[in-house]
């Protein structure tokens, strides 16, 4: 079994900061990916930010400049630090870990979602 725990929601005034973070747990044998999702209120969840292992970034058009992922590896944790904060960034926010299991196999796990609110 395989358990991603996302922390770090909170309500923020617009300009404001937060920073989250995400831990995997359990049968790993290997992170391929991780990343940060956003689910709006009516809206699909799309991605924030996610790296891979090896070493690729990738940014939504609209948090470049002002959210920064980062990762320890070696403790399979993920951060999102997000800065200068807009209330189009409420939402909930959920940890995605693509892994490698002990049984070989490859799957995308998710965390249970942590609630972001910036006001204007």
């Amino acid at each position: 079994q395989v358990q991603v725990v996302e922390s770090g929601g909170g309500l923020v005034h617009a300009g404001g900061s937060l920073r989250l973070s995400c831990v995997a747990s359990g049968s790993i044998v290997s992170i391929l990916e991780m990343g940060w999702y956003i689910q709006a209120p009516g809206k699909q969840r799309d991605l924030v930010a996610s790296f891979t292992t090896g070493g690729t970034t990738h940014y939504a058009d609209s948090v470049k400049g002002r959210f920064t992922i980062s990762e320890d590896i070696t403790k399979n944790t993920v951060w999102l630090q997000m800065d200068s904060l807009k209330p189009e960034d409420t939402g909930v926010y959920y940890c995605n870990a693509y892994i490698t299991t002990m049984d070989l196999r490859r799957k995308d796990y998710w965390g249970q979602g942590t609630q972001v609110t910036v006001s204007s």
